[in-house]
């Protein structure tokens, strides 16, 4: 498929963006080199991104192998150690629901061992099945996620947003079965918490997220459209990386990419495994390298 291109304007920002797409099919891991060599242009920095892994010792259901995941995420985690990212996000539903919270709680600790050989620091985003069976506090204490589920920190010149919108419409937190994944919301006291971070920042700023941000439920944050709002009246956000809906997806809103991310889960062997290696370059260039799965996507600011 020929690359898509779309002229993106945000306040003084303009920039324009190249979708490319086409999944990178990699045979081990000497191969294929990352877009940022191709170009000839050394990025800011490099972040590894994983999402909807799905974790759990039961047998395959549909498209889900829940098993392979182990496999899968060793191999990502070998290629980030290979190519040394600044940090690693990993974009929610590490695991699966379980029956108990114990046996929840051991496949939690199964995959955290996998993991943690990234050599890289690691974030996690809270997925819906992150905290089906567990509370939050559970999830945080058998991994290195933060004990605050949302979050920023700066990397480089660039600032980082981790968005939690594992709620209910009431703002109870997901826990114990007590939600319907369709009812995801960040809840008000989150939303004044991101409004002050992004007026508090003089960098520009990329956010990461599980349930998606641009589009209408059932797999989007319901009160995505004030969230946008937020993010829109900065005129700092660049870029939303989110997981969640299972397939490669993109698109732009006020100038704002929204890049979904393909899931780790579906389908069986390596070759239908889906992680990615996204480089900000200094202007806010972003290039999305995709491997097995995940598509290819760059962004260059249009240069003045």
């Amino acid at each position: 498929m020929r690359p898509r291109q779309d002229i993106l304007s945000s306040g003084k920002i303009l920039r324009r963006a190249f979708l490319q797409r086409g999944a990178l099919c990699l045979a081990g891991l000497g191969s294929g080199a990352l877009l940022a060599a191709e170009a000839g242009e050394k990025p800011s920095l490099r972040i590894g991104l994983v999402t909807d892994l799905h974790y759990g010792d039961k047998p395959a259901a549909g498209t889900r192998f829940y098993r392979e995941t182990l496999g899968k995420l060793a191999e990502a985690v070998a290629r980030f150690n290979a190519e040394s990212p600044a940090f690693v996000v990993e974009l929610g539903d590490l695991i699966d629901k379980a029956a108990t919270v114990e046996q929840e709680i051991g496949w939690l600790d199964t995959i955290e061992k996998v993991f943690a050989g990234t050599k890289a620091a690691r974030h996690y985003v809270l997925g819906n099945h992150c905290v089906a069976t567990l509370t939050k506090e559970e999830f945080a204490a058998h991994t290195a996620a933060a004990r605050t589920a949302h979050y920023a920190f700066d990397s480089g010149e660039f600032h980082f947003v981790i968005l939690d919108a594992c709620f209910t419409s009431a703002g109870e937190p997901y826990q114990r079965d007590n939600f319907d994944w369709k009812d995801a919301n960040i809840p008000a006291d989150q939303l004044e918490w991101l409004r002050a971070d992004l007026a508090a920042t003089t960098r520009t700023v990329i956010i990461f997220a599980h349930q998606r941000l641009d589009i209408h439920p059932p797999h989007s944050v319901r009160n995505a459209a004030a969230v946008r709002e937020i993010l829109e009246q900065s005129s700092k956000v660049l870029a939303v990386f989110q997981g969640h809906s299972h397939a490669n997806d993109y698109q732009q809103i006020a100038g704002i990419h929204y890049c979904t991310l393909v899931a780790m889960i579906e389908g069986t062997g390596l070759e239908s495994s889906g992680y990615a290696m996204l480089e900000v370059m200094a202007d806010g260039s972003l290039r999305l390298q995709g491997f097995r799965r995940q598509e290819n996507r760059q962004w260059a600011r249009e240069k003045a």
